[in-house]
């Protein structure tokens, strides 16, 4: 008997989590998830914001590079804000869009 073969077709699945103050613009969604294959991180952003126009401007300057305010994790790595957008990924992908936290200070309470 012949051997068979299963071909396996290969889903892509863009994963997209959004902290803080982001959700706002995506409808109060934290993750989002969109059936698509990407080349570069830059190529799955252009998918989410198709959906979440507004998302853009927040995450993007209008030259259109990442804003000094924002962190993009691919995959749970830190990527250089300047290298992000072109950044290989494998067709599917998690990538964090995350405001960036600064300011404040320690406040210490004796017990």
């Amino acid at each position: 008997m012949p051997e068979v073969r299963k071909h396996l077709a290969r889903t892509f699945m863009l994963t997209f989590q959004i902290a803080g103050y982001l959700t706002e613009f995506t409808g109060g969604r934290a993750e989002i998830k969109i059936d698509r294959e990407a080349l570069s991180v830059g190529d799955a952003l252009n998918e989410l914001w198709k959906t979440h126009t507004g998302l853009r401007d927040r995450v993007l300057t209008e030259q259109g590079e990442v804003r000094p305010h924002v962190n993009v994790f691919v995959n749970s790595d830190v990527v250089q804000r300047d290298r992000v957008l072109q950044t290989a990924i494998d067709g599917s992908a998690d990538i964090c869009i995350m405001p960036a936290v600064s300011g404040g200070y320690l406040l210490l309470i004796p017990v």
